[in-house]
């Protein structure tokens, strides 16, 4: 009996001692997802104060797309005007862009003239060859007089997946480009280059990596010195661009990847007075400094555009949120990309006029103005 009864005080014991255990185990960081018990006042805006200009959307489906449908998911949040970056589709043929790029202006003509606009591409394939560059420029040429209002630029220039006739990288600033942004700057048009990645892709993937959980989720994201080559290389191929095209202007992406260094970003946009910069996908940068983004929003109000990027339409409120209110301690829409907590800027309307709609009509030639206020 007493072994009996011993034995069953251990096994209880061990019963209690591992709940105990799975109670107390700390959360994995993935997992960990409070509630916030702060109570202040929240004003949640679910269309923009002023109809507003996205310069930085993507349509892949524009030739046979309902724009109709398209427009009214538009209207719910009061966008005036799309712009769609993708005008020449993934395709890697002259040919076949130039058929998808025809097919999404001429559905845009017939629905919705006054609401979207396209930008074309450039297309590799073939770079390197003898009349790589001239073909270029002259294709360039032609999709403006089809209606395409400026050239969008992927990141994937600068990446080791575009190559030239003898397999090197081609670089951002490679002089086989220069007649293009020469020819940019002739037309009229702006460029809208990405470049590069978030620099913490660059980082080691440890502790202390702020894109630790999006670099975990994400691993295709990782960057390394040799991959292409490092974040300042490449970003510097950018800024070599805007140096030697003084007359042609560039929307820098993104913020250029420096919205979470405002200080680094007021020095490029000094010595570089051709670019322009717009806020898709970091809204999160900068409505954790909220005091340092409206000092820089407000000084360079006449050269900051929005931009979204993805087409998420639920995803534009915490947009209109960071812009527009003065709320306190709200998260961002997705964990992975910032775990932190945004306030918003609390922008003037005058601020936020020319963000959402003055510089964009500004710069980019042919967009209708009727819908939007003085």
């Amino acid at each position: 009996m007493k072994n009996i009864f011993l034995t069953t005080l251990l096994c209880g014991s061990l019963v209690i001692s591992a709940a105990a255990q799975t109670v107390e185990a700390p959360l994995g960081f993935e997992e960990y997802d409070p509630l916030s018990t702060l109570k202040v006042e929240e004003n949640i805006p679910t269309r923009a104060k002023f109809p507003f200009i996205d310069v930085h959307n993507h349509q892949y489906r524009m030739p046979d797309q309902d724009l109709d449908k398209l427009v009214a998911q538009m209207d719910s949040m009061n966008m005036g005007i799309m712009v769609n970056l993708s005008g020449r589709g993934w395709y890697q043929n002259w040919e076949e862009g130039t058929a998808h790029l025809k097919g999404g202006l001429a559905n845009v003509m017939k629905s919705q003239p006054k609401r979207i606009a396209i930008f074309t591409n450039l297309q590799f394939k073939g770079f390197g060859e003898a009349d790589w560059t001239q073909k270029a420029v002259a294709q360039l040429e032609t999709d403006v007089k089809l209606g395409a209002k400026g050239l969008k630029i992927y990141k994937s220039l600068g990446f080791s997946g575009i190559v030239d006739e003898k397999g090197k990288r081609v670089a951002v600033n490679d002089p086989r480009l220069d007649p293009v942004w020469a020819k940019c700057g002739a037309l009229g048009i702006p460029v809208l280059i990405h470049t590069a990645d978030v620099p913490s892709f660059w980082d080691p993937l440890d502790r202390y990596n702020e894109r630790w959980l999006e670099l975990k989720t994400h691993p295709g994201r990782k960057r390394s010195a040799t991959d292409p080559v490092p974040f300042v290389d490449l970003i510097g191929e950018q800024h070599d661009i805007f140096r030697k095209h003084p007359g042609t202007t560039f929307i820098n992406a993104h913020m250029g990847w420096y919205a979470n260094d405002l200080k680094k970003l007021d020095s490029l946009m000094t010595v570089f007075p051709n670019t322009y910069v717009e806020i898709g996908a970091v809204i999160a940068e900068l409505g954790r400094q909220p005091r340092a983004a409206k000092k820089f929003f407000d000084k360079y109000q006449d050269r900051v555009l929005f931009g979204k990027d993805s087409w998420v339409p639920s995803e534009y409120v915490t947009y209109f949120r960071v812009l527009e209110t003065e709320d306190e301690y709200f998260p961002y829409h997705k964990k992975y990309h910032a775990f932190w907590r945004m306030y918003g800027l609390g922008l003037s309307d005058e601020v936020l006029k020319k963000l959402y709609y003055k510089n964009a009509l500004r710069i980019i030639p042919g967009l209708d103005k009727s819908a939007f206020p003085d």
